[in-house]
Parts: structure tokens; C-alpha cells; sequence
């Protein structure tokens, strides 16, 4: 009874289900590419690494297109995308609004015209070297989340969900607007890079963008899953939450930087990618149900096997060339997220 109860309820079929997609994104992201590897010399030369065992004696040009290439930019693309989804995840249950994402308050534009910069100057940070782009970026998201802190503030006089919304759409504007007079400003040759970097990308990002990224993952996944019960409680409204005994300005605040973490360091590393923070939240709960505690952990692992599997398709579709991963999240998350929204107004209405 016990055993049923533990291995055959809702939740448990969701997580097991949501870790056969993570290993089947990952083991497709690392074997399908231009280069034909066997399954047994690929796990060969991952676990070799890992356990530093001579277990590969093949080729040296496999071992560095596995262990250098494709293994460590299935990761980037997953912590990218596991990054957006948590993070959207808390932006919807936060500001209880479905239509929200990392975008919304204007983190990922901040991270984005940050990063922009540092490549429009050639900034090189001393000491940092490559790691200066995502430094810069997260940094720049910072910067623009106290903003919009300044200026709900100024407007309200508290953390009020409307209008942190409205500020961070401001600011969005104001940081498109000078993203765009950047790259008109930009020399013909940086030109195409930064748009490129724009549109979204894990294309040569190894091991050091990992060393950068991996922190900041930790660190602001677990500060919002530190606050499931007050994401449950918000969801309710500022004055129910004040009456579970939340601490409604400070938990706002703790939330909204966990998030603005993941956000601004997802987007220093991949670039701007949008529709992940948007679509997989929101089908994770239309599928899990709107409680905290399954709806982060899930959206991390749905979130980050689906920005893996985009990645993949980006690159192979029209192989040699590839897409930039945002268009490829763009044409999905779009037409997906339109019938996902449709179908939750005409069940608002009643209509079946």
C-alpha cells in the first residue's frame, strides 16, 4: 500500500517521466551531430573523464568533439533553459500572471544591453578574460532590477505586482531602444555578432561558461525553492499572504532576486531566448497543478531537456548551417503558447 502510494501517485509519475525526457534529450544532444560516434566509445570517453579511468582509445579528434564540444554545450543549454523556466516559473506565481516571464520586469533586457556593450567597446575586464560578457551581464541585470525597484517605489510606494510589471516594461523599452542604437552604430564587422548574440546561442560555449553559469544556478534555484511556501501563499493575493503571516515586501524582494539571478546569468551566457520562461512554466502547471513545490522542480527539468532538444534541432536542420537557438524556441513557443492561451480563455468562458 505504502509502495503504491509512494511510486504510483501524480507527482511521482510526473518526476519520473520528466527524468526519462532530461537522460533522452541529453543522450540525443551528445550522439547526433555531423560526426558518427558509437553509443559505447561516447559513454566511454563521458565517464572516463568523469572518473579520470583510461577507458577510450580511439581517435583523439572523438574524444575532443565529445568531451570538449557537444557534452559541455548539452549542458550550457540545459542550465540556460532550466535557468528561464524556474525563473519564469516564479515571475508567473509571484506576479499571478500566466503572461509572465524573465522579461517581464526587464532583467533579461538589462543582462542583454549589458552584454551588448561589452562587445560593442571591447570590454575586457582584468583578470576575467572571456568570463568578462557574463559577468557584465549579470551585473547589468542587477542594475536594472533595483531600478525597478526605484521606480515602483517612486510610483506606489510599495512592491505593488502591477506596477512592478509596468516598470519592468518601461525599462525593456528604454534598453531595446538603446540595444538598437548600438548595433546602428556598430562597424559592419561586430555587426552580425552582436545580432547573432541577440537572437540567442550556445554555440562554442564550453566549460568555462559552465564554471560561470553553474554558481549563479545554484544560487538562485535555491533561494526560490527556499520560498515555495510563500510563492503559494502570494498566489493568493498580498493581503492573504500578510495573513498566513508572509512577510510580503521582503519575500517579494528575495524572490524577485533569485530569479533576476538565474535570468541575467542564462542570458549573459546564451544570449536572448525567449518563449522558455513564457511556455514551460505554464504547461508544467496545466499538467502538475498550481502548487510551488512540484511546479520549480519540474520546470527545471522540462525546461532545461527542452532548450537541450531545441539546441539539437538548430543545429542539424539545416546542417552545415546552423539557427540560433532563439528563432527555434520563437517558432515553437509561439503557435504553442497561442493555443495554450485560447484554450485557458474559452475554459474561463465555459465554452468546452
Amino acid at each position: 500500500m505504502i509502495f503504491k502510494r509512494i511510486f504510483f501517485n501524480k507527482a511521482s509519475i510526473l518526476y519520473i517521466v520528466s527524468l526519462f525526457i532530461v537522460c533522452t534529450s541529453v543522450i540525443m544532444g551528445v550522439f547526433i551531430g555531423t560526426v558518427s560516434l558509437t553509443v559505447g566509445d561516447t559513454i566511454k570517453i563521458i565517464i572516463g573523464h568523469l572518473t579520470g579511468l583510461p577507458l577510450y582509445h580511439g581517435p583523439e579528434n572523438m574524444d575532443l568533439i565529445i568531451w570538449q564540444i557537444r557534452f559541455p554545450r548539452v549542458l550550457v543549454a540545459f542550465l540556460v533553459g532550466a535557468s528561464l523556466s524556474i525563473a519564469g516559473a516564479a515571475f508567473q506565481g509571484l506576479l499571478r500572471n500566466s503572461l509572465a516571464d524573465p522579461y517581464t520586469i526587464g532583467v533579461s533586457s538589462g543582462a542583454t544591453l549589458g552584454s551588448v556593450m561589452a562587445i560593442y567597446f571591447h570590454w575586457s575586464i582584468f583578470g576575467l578574460s572571456i568570463f568578462t560578457l557574463p559577468v557584465v551581464g549579470i551585473v547589468s541585470g542587477f542594475i536594472t532590477l533595483l531600478l525597478v525597484f526605484g521606480i515602483t517605489k517612486l510610483a506606489s510606494g510599495n512592491l505593488a505586482n502591477e506596477t512592478i510589471i509596468l516598470a519592468g516594461i518601461i525599462l525593456s523599452s528604454f534598453m531595446s531602444a538603446l540595444i538598437s542604437l548600438i548595433v546602428a552604430l556598430s562597424p559592419e564587422e561586430d555587426v552580425r555578432q552582436v545580432l547573432y548574440w541577440l537572437m540567442g546561442s550556445v554555440s562554442m560555449r564550453g566549460w568555462s561558461h559552465i564554471q560561470i553559469l553553474g554558481p549563479f544556478f545554484l544560487i538562485g534555484t535555491i533561494m526560490l525553492l527556499l520560498h515555495v511556501k510563500e510563492l503559494n501563499g502570494l498566489a493568493f493575493g498580498d493581503q492573504s499572504a500578510q495573513f498566513m503571516g508572509i512577510d510580503v515586501k521582503k519575500k517579494k524582494r528575495m524572490i524577485l532576486i533569485g530569479a533576476s539571478v538565474l535570468t541575467g546569468a542564462a542570458v549573459s551566457v546564451s544570449g536572448a531566448i525567449g518563449f522558455v520562461g513564457l511556455v514551460i512554466p505554464h504547461v508544467v502547471r496545466l499538467v502538475a497543478g498550481a502548487n510551488h513545490k512540484h511546479v520549480l522542480p519540474l520546470s527545471i527539468l522540462i525546461g532545461g531537456s527542452y532548450l537541450v532538444l531545441a539546441d539539437l534541432l538548430a543545429r542539424t536542420i539545416l546542417e552545415p548551417r546552423e539557427l540560433p537557438i532563439g528563432v527555434v524556441t520563437a517558432l515553437i513557443g509561439s503557435p504553442i503558447f497561442t493555443l495554450l492561451l485560447v484554450k485557458e480563455r474559452m475554459r474561463k468562458r465555459g465554452i468546452s
